[in-house]
C-alpha cells in the first residue's frame, strides 16, 4: 500500500468530448492515471449494432484518435490509462490500441481488456422483470439488441496488478473507472465500505470531466466562468484516506470552486444517502468542500455500506421511429404564420390517416420549452417543429414530408425546412444476481 498521494485526471466525460484537454493533462498534469469515461446509456447499444455488422468493431469511434493523441505523453510520463471506450467490444479495442502502439513505436505496451459485462444470453435464457416498465424482458421480444451489466472495480484492479499500461472496459459503473486505480494503489479492501464510499465520491466528481471545472456550471452574469473555449479538465490528488485535492492544469480555462463541486456532487443523484454502485452503496451526506487556493478545492468525508447483491443491467432495444420536420418563419406575423403552419400539418396527418403517436407541435423560441402560455413580447422569428413516433418508418417520414410541403402549400415566407427519420433505440434496465456475471481480463502486448 502506497503512502503517497495519487494524481488521477479526467480525460473525457462522454464519447464525443474534446481531446485537447486530455492531452494537456497527460503532458502537464503530473498524473499517475488518466481516465476516459465515454459510455452513455445508449452508446453501448449503438456499438452493438456496429459489432453485428463487423465483429472487429463495436468500440468507441474516437478510440483511434484519442489514443494517438495521448499515448506518446502518457508513455513518456508514466501515466496509465483506464477507459470504458471498449463499449461493446473491449477485446477488439485492446487489439486496436496495441496496433496503434506498434505504429507509434511503443514496443512492450501492455493493454488489458475487461470482458464479461455482456449478459444478453443470460437475459434471453431467463427473462427478468423490467425496472422502469411493467412486464419482463420477454415482452420486448426480438427488439432487444444489448444487455450489459454494470461491473465494479475488481477486474480493473486485477488488470493493473497484472501490469497493464492501458485498461479498456465495456460497461462498468462510471465511478469504478477511478475507484479501481485508487483501490489498487492504496490496497483498499473490497469490503472497507467507508473508504470505498469516499473513493466513489472522487470518481463521481471527476467522471463528467469539464462539468466539474465550470462547463455545465457556467451562466453568464450569474455564474461566470473564464476562458471556456480552453476549458481545462479536472484532476484529483488523492490521499490514502480517500480525501482529495481537486484542481486543474495551471493556466487552463474554467474554474474550480466549492459551488462547482456541490453541483457536480448532486448531478444524476437520486438519493445522496444511498448512491448504489456495484462496489458499494455510497453515502454523500457528510461530504465537505473547502477552497485551498485558486482553482483548488479540498474534498473530505463520505462513507458507505455493503454493496448490493444485485447488479444493474442496461437493456437496449429498438422502439420504433421518430419522424420530425422543421421550418422557419420571420418578420411581421411570424408567430401567427408559424401557428398556422402547425395547424396545417396537424390536419394533414389526420386527413391522411398517418399512424403516429406522441405527436408534438411547437414553435421553437416561443413554447417549445415554456408551455405555460406566457408569451410576453412576440419574437420576430420562430421555427415550427412537428415531431412524432411510429412503428413504421414510412409513417414517421410522412411527418417531415408534410412540413416540407409547407414551402408551397402553407403560409407565406417559410424557409429552411428540414425533415428526418431516425430509429428509436430505447433503454430500460433489470437487476441480475452478481453471481450470474463473470468478468474476466484479457491481455495484449505491443
Amino acid at each position: 500500500m502506497t503512502g503517497r498521494t495519487i494524481r488521477i485526471g479526467a480525460g473525457a466525460g462522454y464519447s464525443g468530448d474534446r481531446i485537447e484537454p486530455a492531452v494537456e493533462l497527460a503532458e502537464q498534469g503530473k498524473l499517475d492515471y488518466l481516465v476516459f469515461e465515454c459510455l452513455a446509456e445508449r452508446t453501448i447499444a449503438l456499438a452493438q449494432a456496429r459489432r453485428r455488422a463487423d465483429p472487429e468493431q463495436g468500440f468507441d469511434l474516437l478510440l483511434d484518435e484519442r489514443m494517438r493523441a495521448v499515448l506518446p505523453a502518457c508513455r513518456a510520463n508514466g501515466v496509465r490509462i483506464v477507459t470504458n471506450m471498449g463499449a461493446a467490444n473491449p477485446a477488439s479495442a485492446a487489439r486496436a490500441i496495441v496496433r496503434i502502439a506498434r505504429e507509434l513505436g511503443m514496443a512492450g505496451l501492455k493493454v488489458a481488456a475487461v470482458i464479461g459485462d455482456d449478459v444478453l444470453d443470460q437475459i434471453r435464457e431467463q427473462p427478468r422483470s423490467l425496472s422502469e416498465h411493467d412486464g419482463t424482458t420477454a415482452d420486448l421480444g426480438d427488439s432487444v439488441v444489448s444487455a450489459n451489466a454494470y461491473l465494479g472495480m475488481a477486474p480493473i484492479v486485477e488488470a493493473l496488478a497484472g501490469g497493464a499500461d492501458v485498461v479498456v472496459t465495456g460497461r462498468v459503473g462510471d465511478p469504478a473507472l477511478f475507484l479501481g486505480p485508487l483501490a489498487y494503489e492504496f490496497g483498499w479492501s473490497a469490503d472497507d465500505w467507508d473508504i470505498l464510499g469516499r473513493g466513489t465520491v472522487i470518481g463521481h466528481l471527476l467522471e463528467c470531466a469539464g462539468q466539474l471545472t465550470g462547463g455545465y456550471f457556467a451562466d453568464p452574469g450569474v455564474k461566470d466562468v473564464p476562458d471556456l473555449a480552453r476549458l481545462g479538465f479536472p484532476l484529483a490528488e488523492v490521499s490514502p484516506d480517500g480525501s482529495a485535492l481537486l484542481t486543474k492544469v495551471p493556466g487552463s480555462g474554467g474554474r474550480l470552486s466549492v459551488a462547482c463541486c456541490k453541483e457536480q456532487l448532486l448531478y444524476e443523484i437520486l438519493d445522496p444517502g444511498a448512491y448504489l454502485q456495484a462496489d458499494v452503496v455510497a453515502d454523500f451526506r457528510t461530504v465537505r468542500f473547502e477552497m485551498a487556493g485558486p482553482d483548488r478545492v479540498r474534498v473530505t468525508g463520505g462513507s458507505g455500506r455493503a454493496r448490493p447483491d444485485m447488479l444493474k443491467v442496461s437493456i437496449g432495444y429498438q422502439d420504433g421511429f421518430i419522424g420530425e420536420g422543421q421550418i422557419s418563419y420571420a418578420g411581421l406575423g411570424a408567430v401567427a404564420r408559424g401557428r398556422l403552419a402547425l395547424d396545417i400539418v396537424r390536419d394533414r396527418l389526420a386527413i391522411t390517416g398517418i399512424d403516429a403517436e406522441d405527436l408534438q407541435y411547437e414553435l421553437i423560441g416561443l413554447d417549445a420549452v415554456d408551455r405555460t402560455g406566457r408569451t410576453g413580447i412576440e419574437p420576430r422569428e420562430v421555427r415550427a417543429r412537428a415531431v412524432g413516433r411510429s412503428r413504421s418508418a414510412y409513417a414517421a417520414g410522412r411527418i417531415g414530408a408534410e412540413v416540407e410541403a409547407l414551402y408551397t402549400n402553407g403560409p407565406s415566407g417559410g424557409g429552411g425546412a428540414v425533415a428526418s427519420v431516425r430509429q428509436v433505440l430505447a433503454v430500460t434496465s433489470v437487476l441480475l444476481p452478481r453471481d450470474r456475471v463473470a468478468p474476466a481480463v484479457l491481455y495484449e502486448v505491443a
